[in-house]
């Protein structure tokens, strides 16, 4: 097999059937190396919902961007070649013309139609993390670790206006407020762990004081609601107003990767510790119904804790790994809380009508989705 930039290739689809649920899951790939969609903080559907964009391994080992053309039946396309990209990264614009990804230091671009790639911005001597856009898609944040320094950068699409906005522990998560580009939240690696900022750099501030022994995690926006949604792990879903940063408890439930839908109503998860499977939670009452079954091996010591990875954590995952330094993003061992391939990341279509979501059962990581509807 032939792998190159715009290199067609049979639908790998097939099908089968939750037995927890009875719904249909179709399983998208079946190459036997890591296929996953997008992070669970991104949609993997491009906004008119027929194309479905996945990152896979298949193409020399190293992790290229590809998509299903239409979806859910059409062939696959590989998108991009050559220098391996950020394997979490991947954004879409909100006009569904071009995806933004990492390569290093760098953030890029990919023009669906024409495949051309172009450079926004480069770090250099950086290390950056997933891409955010803000939604009107103007502007862009990435978390980032330059020698011993983290933060995040953010700017303009077009190349302009570009800064690094130091933070003094790791940074993960940066997302722009749905309804004020102007902020961005971001999760500080340990606690405390929720933290806003606005994008010229100022303001920055902590949005909820905790330790290390309340483990909060995955917290991302609650739809066009302006509010934000975290877990407790893994005790609990809670929704944080984000002018009075008052808390309020949605439900009881080991909730583990969250997305809400885009207006806020409805909350997708998996689960682990136990694995029940994927999720959807009514933000206003808590109740929940089950969609399907992922049967994902969910890597990860830490998630088998109720705290924060310390440095001993971590001491004990270089020794295991035997790689001298442990990723700070999270990819590099199957130790402490990754690897992330072997985590479901549900999330939704921009309907909100098809769940998207990655498992390993099979023995490799492949993408699966699963219609809400019977």
């Amino acid at each position: 097999m032939s792998f190159a930039k715009g290199v067609r290739f049979p639908s790998e689809l097939s099908e089968s059937v939750c037995r927890a649920t009875g719904r249909t899951i179709l399983q998208l790939t079946s190459q036997p190396c890591i296929n996953h969609a997008t992070y669970f903080l991104q949609s993997s559907f491009t906004p008119d919902q027929q194309a479905m964009i996945f990152v896979s391994y298949r193409a020399n080992g190293q992790a290229q961007l590809f998509e299903v053309r239409p979806f859910p039946d059409g062939p696959i396309r590989q998108l991009t070649d050559g220098t391996p990209i950020h394997p979490f990264s991947p954004a879409i614009h909100p006009d569904g013309s071009r995806i933004f990804f990492v390569r290093k230091g760098g953030i890029w671009f990919l023009r669906l139609d024409t495949l051309e790639e172009t450079c926004v911005t480069d770090f250099d001597g950086a290390q950056l993390g997933e891409c955010s856009l803000a939604s009107d898609g103007e502007w862009i944040t990435a978390a980032a670790k330059r020698g011993s320094q983290s933060g995040i950068v953010t700017g303009r699409a077009d190349g302009s206006g570009w800064r690094f906005i130091e933070f003094p522990r790791t940074v993960i998560h940066p997302q722009f407020h749905p309804l004020d580009p102007e902020w961005i939240e971001f999760a500080g690696d340990p606690a405390p762990r929720m933290h806003r900022v606005r994008r010229d750099g100022t303001g920055i501030e902590c949005l909820y004081e905790h330790g290390n022994n309340e483990f909060v995690v995955h917290e991302t926006f609650l739809g066009r609601t302006g509010d934000l949604v975290h877990t407790v792990w893994p005790y609990a879903l809670w929704r944080m107003n984000w002018n009075t940063r008052e808390r309020t408890r949605i439900t009881e439930f080991n909730a583990w990767h969250i997305t809400p839908d885009p207006a806020g109503a409805r909350i997708l998860c998996d689960t682990n510790h136990p694995d029940l499977g994927l999720f959807l939670i009514d933000a206003a009452t808590g109740e929940r119904e089950q969609v399907c079954l992922s049967e994902a091996s969910n890597g990860g010591s830490q998630w088998r804790t109720s705290r924060y990875a310390l440095a001993e954590d971590f001491a004990a995952a270089r020794s295991a790994a035997k790689s001298g330094a442990l990723s700070w993003m999270e990819v590099a061992t199957d130790t402490v809380y990754g690897p992330q391939w072997t985590h479901p990341h549900p999330s939704f279509s921009p309907d909100g009508g098809t769940v998207v979501f990655a498992s390993d059962k099979s023995g490799h990581p492949q993408v699966y989705s699963v219609s809400l509807g019977r």
